[in-house]
C-alpha cells in the first residue's frame, strides 16, 4: 500500500480538526526511539578512493541502518551532496571532510573519518579535518555498527530538534502524526498485527485560557504530554499534538480491550493529579475516544482515514455525555 495518498487524507482530516486557533505554535514530539523504529534508514554518502575499502564498508553496512550510495572521488561525492542532501557522510579523504565543513548549507552532515591506520595521528587529521567520528579500516564489525547506529540516532535527534518536536508539549507534531500515522497501520496491516488509536481532547480548555490565563494554558500543555507518554510503552506507543489541547495516542500491536484499559488509566492520569501552574494547583480532566483492532485489514486504501474518524466520533461522545470519560470503539461496531 502507498503512503501518499494516506498522508493527504490524514492532513485534509487533521486540518479540519485543527480550524480552531491553537494556543501555542503547533509542534511536538516524538521520542528517538519511536523514531529509529518508524522512520526510514538516513540516507549515507559512501565516498572511498580506496575501492576496496568502498566495497568492503558497503558490505558491512546494511540496509537496515543507513540508505548508502557509493562514489569513488571527491568531485563525484561533493556533486552528489549538492543535488541532494545526506545526513551521514563517510569518507577516507580528509581533504572532501574539509570541503563539506567549508560549504554554507543550513545543515550539516554526520562525517565519519575511516583512517587507513587507525592510530593517534590519523584520528588527529580527521578529528581536525572537521570529522565527527575517526575510525580505522580495521575495525571490528561491532565498533562499527555501534558508531553507525549512534550516527543515525544523532540524525534522528537533529531531525528530531527540526521539525518533529516542540519543547513546550514534548509529543509528535500533527504533521508528523499524518505522515506516519498510516505507515504504523500499513506496517499492522502486512503483519496482521493490532493496533489503537485514542484521540484526547483537554475538557473546557479555552475556559482555562480565558478567566485564568494564556500561561497558565502554556504551562498545563507543558505538563500534558509527558503525563499521557508515562502511562505508555516507552519507544512503542508515541502521542502527537494534532490540535490546540487535542492529542492522539497512538498504540502499535495494541487490540481493543488492552487499549480500553490504557485509555481508563490515561483518563486517571489526568484528572487524579493536580497541574501545577504558577503557584496555583489546578484540576485538569480530559476526555478521551478510542478505535481498538485486534487485527489491522489490509488491502483498504482508507484505513488510516477510517480510523480517525472512529475515534474522533468515540471522543465527540464522551465530550457529549459530560466529558472525563473514555468512549470505545471498532471499526467493526462503526461499520467501518
Amino acid at each position: 500500500m502507498a503512503s501518499g495518498g494516506h498522508t493527504t487524507v490524514i492532513q485534509r482530516v487533521l486540518e479540519r480538526r485543527a480550524a480552531k486557533p491553537a494556543t501555542i505554535e503547533e509542534g511536538t514530539t516524538a521520542t528517538v526511539a519511536v523514531m529509529v523504529r518508524v522512520l526510514p534508514p538516513p540516507k549515507a554518502l559512501l565516498a572511498f578512493q580506496d575501492a576496496p575499502l568502498r566495497q568492503l564498508m558497503q558490505r558491512r553496512i546494511t540496509p537496515d541502518v543507513l540508505e548508502c550510495e557509493a562514489v569513488a572521488d571527491d568531485e563525484e561525492a561533493l556533486r552528489r551532496f549538492g543535488a541532494e542532501f545526506r545526513p551521514v557522510v563517510l569518507t577516507d579523504s580528509t581533504e572532501l571532510i574539509r570541503k563539506l565543513r567549508a560549504r554554507p548549507t543550513a545543515r550539516a552532515p554526520f562525517i565519519v573519518y575511516v583512517a587507513e591506520v587507525d592510530d593517534a595521528d590519523e584520528r588527529e587529521a580527521g578529528i581536525l579535518a572537521g570529522a565527527d567520528e575517526c575510525v580505522g579500516r580495521r575495525v571490528s564489525d561491532v565498533e562499527l555498527d555501534a558508531r553507525i547506529r549512534a550516527a543515525r540516532r544523532i540524525t534522528l535527534e537533529e531531525n528530531r530538534k527540526l521539525s518533529a518536536t516542540d519543547d513546550l508539549t514534548r509529543a509528535a507534531s500533527r504533521r508528523f502524526f499524518g505522515k506516519h500515522f498510516p505507515r504504523e497501520l500499513e506496517r499492522a496491516a502486512r503483519y496482521k498485527r493490532a493496533l489503537s488509536l485514542i484521540l484526547c481532547d483537554i475538557d473546557h480548555f479555552k475556559k482555562i485560557n480565558d478567566t485564568l490565563g494564556h500561561a497558565v494554558g502554556d504551562e498545563i500543555l507543558q505538563q500534558f504530554g509527558p503525563r499521557l507518554q508515562q502511562a505508555l510503552r516507552r519507544g512503542i506507543d508515541w502521542v502527537a499534538r494534532i490540535g490546540g489541547e487535542e492529542f492522539a495516542i497512538v498504540m502499535p500491536e495494541t487490540g481493543y480491550e488492552p487499549a480500553f484499559d490504557v485509555a481508563r488509566k490515561l483518563r486517571a492520569a489526568v484528572s487524579h493529579t493536580v497541574f501545577n501552574a504558577g503557584k496555583k494547583t489546578i484540576t485538569v480532566t480530559a476526555s478521551f475516544g478510542l478505535c481498538g483492532m485486534d487485527q489491522v485489514p489490509s488491502g483498504d486504501h482508507k484505513v488510516a482515514e477510517q480510523v480517525l474518524r472512529v475515534a474522533d466520533a468515540a471522543l465527540y461522545r464522551s465530550k457529549e455525555t459530560g466529558r472525563n470519560r473514555v468512549t470505545a470503539t471498532t471499526l467493526k461496531d462503526s461499520g467501518g
